[in-house]
């Protein structure tokens, strides 16, 4: 038997192999809940693409293990009760963004919060939200593009107890469901959800079975704190005191006709504090693409992006909050008011980790990361089969990440990692449609030292008349390039007609008519590079080349690689040609934004393209 004095984890009441064992545990469990989430649900977009997020918060609502933040405090405020009214069997409901302050974003996010009571006391909070296939509103899958207001968006459930002590309300998600256009998908995922909490709820449960309450709360405080103070350990070593830097970057459009729209953020440090202030961000826009940002949200974004860099071992909570100040200017397209459009604030979302990223690119040294391909494109395809059946399929695509210090970009991934891509045998077995190609654009990808990641090429042919309801972005905007990287290329949508004429689509549209035999070409934007192109490895350059990813014009004039006939680096050609590339360029820049017009140029452009499409719509 041991002998040794347990080690004990600051000033808390709790040994650190007790704490390791109750965060791991707690780690896992958010696993498990999206496990059971996946495996019951019946909407692809959750079962195959994993769209939801699940949190285990304390017994104050502060999130100890999760992805995107919590906003318990706000649910319970907008509620018609409060915390002492919660009882054990409870679950509430909401996919309001206005009633918890944005930390589920637009209406087809559903959340669920279940209290969790140990020996009669509430110990915590086990959460999860994911996106419902359909919730109403004027075009099916309820991301509108051409949308005003929040109230064309579909049904809104304010804070309400969906579980009473364990009994579900039949007549309330009946109510709900029967205002969307996939009432059996939307009352599956939602008790779904309430299952993933469930799993929360008795992992916790065991938790203080095992350890006892008091300890177990104890350890939920030392998870707070350690991460605290790993978080503190960060700003100091990583943000220095006596800078500011600021970054704009611009999403093209709202859909309507208005952009492009700029987002500014300057980070700063006071002492213990990170200061991150959008001051200069424009205001709401009439479209559908305004980002209610949370701002808790936003400082869990800010502390993932320190951790991921440099530390990834540090779980991240809500422990760090106090440590970050955020000024979110009311009005702006990051803090719109009610009842603005929020369906497809997806550009804005992705938009601000690039903003977010590139400002501390310039604010510590020898630590850089490009631009993206900036949103979750997202299809909607929605019709009545020639049986008389209506379908309705949602995807979410991909496109390319940013090269950073430690590697290349990721192809075709999405922004979230643990999202995956709907197979496309299962599109094929469910809807009445056909993938003929799903591949990665060579050359979209900005060059560098390290490359950025590729977007791709969905081609869709469409085997019943429908309509299709898309959201993209990048076809105006480049995926910046930095430190000497270039940018990555941007998106693209055609439809090519069963006559054969082709029609070249904005990169947001809503209810698009298409035919059968028509094909969509759906094409994302990549992402940027980093460092000179002319360092990157040759060898790998020419490997790239015989995948398809570079081709050999870019292979010679992005990186200065000649190849061989058969292919290999021609060594001495290479030789020559790097060196004549580098004494006819320019020094680079820092940022490589691509070659965009000026602003009232770009302005211009945007409302005309949306003019003209509006009126070939017509």
């Amino acid at each position: 038997m041991s002998t040794e004095t347990p080690e004990f984890v600051g000033e808390h009441d709790i040994d650190a192999t007790t704490l390791d064992i109750i965060e791991s545990t707690l780690e896992n469990t958010r696993y498990e809940m999206d496990r059971v989430l996946e495996t019951t649900a019946i909407s692809p977009v959750i079962r195959e693409q994993s769209d939801q997020f699940p949190l285990v918060a304390d017994r104050d609502g502060r999130m100890i293990i999760g992805q995107f933040g919590s906003a318990i405090e706000t649910i319970i405020e907008n509620a018609s009760f409060g915390w002492d009214d919660l009882e054990d069997g409870d679950v509430i409901a909401t996919n309001d963004p206005y009633m918890c302050a944005g930390a589920m974003s637009h209406t087809p996010d559903m959340l669920l919060l279940r209290p969790i009571f140990y020996e009669g006391e509430r110990v915590g909070f086990a959460s999860q939200w994911g996106n419902l296939m359909d919730v109403g509103g004027k075009t099916p899958g309820s991301m509108p593009v051409q949308a005003t207001s929040i109230f064309e968006e579909g049904m809104r459930l304010p804070p309400v107890k969906l579980y009473k002590g364990g009994e579900l309300d039949e007549e309330l998600i009946e109510t709900f469901a029967h205002n969307t256009r996939l009432p059996d998908h939307a009352e599956a995922d939602i008790k779904a959800l309430a299952a993933g909490t469930a799993a929360g709820e008795e992992r916790v449960q065991e938790l203080c079975d095992r350890f006892g309450k008091a300890t177990y709360e104890e350890g939920c405080d030392a998870i707070l704190d350690r991460t605290r103070d790993g978080m503190l350990d960060l700003i100091h070593e990583f943000v220095p005191e006596d800078e500011r830097h600021t970054f704009e970057d611009y999403v093209d459009d709202d859909g309507m006709g208005n952009g492009p729209i700029k987002l500014h953020l300057e980070i700063y440090r006071e002492g213990d504090t990170v200061h991150l202030d959008w001051e200069g961000t424009d205001a709401q826009v009439p479209g559908t693409v305004n980002f209610l940002l949370n701002e808790k949200m936003f400082k869990m974004f800010t502390g993932v992006f320190l951790i991921m860099a440099f530390d990834p071992l540090l779980t991240f909570n809500d422990g760090y909050y106090d440590l970050f100040e955020v000024n979110l200017p009311t009005g702006t397209v990051v803090q719109p008011e009610f009842p603005a459009p929020l369906g497809n604030r997806l550009p804005l979302m992705a938009r601000q980790f690039d903003v977010l990223q590139a400002t501390f690119s310039k604010l510590i040294d020898d630590f850089s990361v490009a631009g993206s391909y900036g949103t979750s494109p997202n299809l909607v395809y929605a019709g009545v089969d020639s049986d008389g059946n209506q379908f309705q399929m949602l995807e979410i695509l991909y496109g390319g990440i940013p090269a950073r210090p430690g590697g290349d970009g990721l192809d075709g991934h999405s922004w979230w990692p643990l999202f995956r891509t709907v197979p496309a045998e299962y599109q094929e077995a469910y809807y009445p449609l056909t993938i003929d190609e799903y591949s990665a654009r060579a050359d979209t990808g900005g060059a560098g030292r390290h490359r950025g990641g590729h977007g791709i090429r969905k081609v869709y042919t469409f085997e019943e008349d429908g309509a299709v309801t898309f959201q993209d972005d990048r076809a105006h905007t480049y995926p910046w390039g930095v430190d000497g990287g270039t940018h990555g290329g941007t998106s693209e949508k055609r439809l090519v007609r069963v006559d054969g004429s082709e029609e070249e689509l904005p990169s947001k549209a809503e209810n698009v008519p298409v035919q059968a035999g028509d094909k969509l070409v759906f094409s994302t934007a990549g992402g940027g590079g980093l460092g000179d192109p002319l360092e990157r490895d040759s060898d790998l350059v020419a490997q790239e080349v015989r995948r398809g990813l570079v081709s050999v014009d870019a292979a010679e004039s992005e990186y200065g690689v000649v190849l061989a006939e058969d292919g290999t680096v021609d060594e001495a050609a290479t030789e020559t040609k790097r060196e004549e590339l580098r004494r006819h360029r320019d020094a680079p820049e820092q940022f490589d934004y691509g070659p965009l017009p000026e602003y009232d140029d770009l302005e211009a452009q945007i409302a005309q393209e949306r003019r003209a499409f509006d009126q070939r719509s017509d």
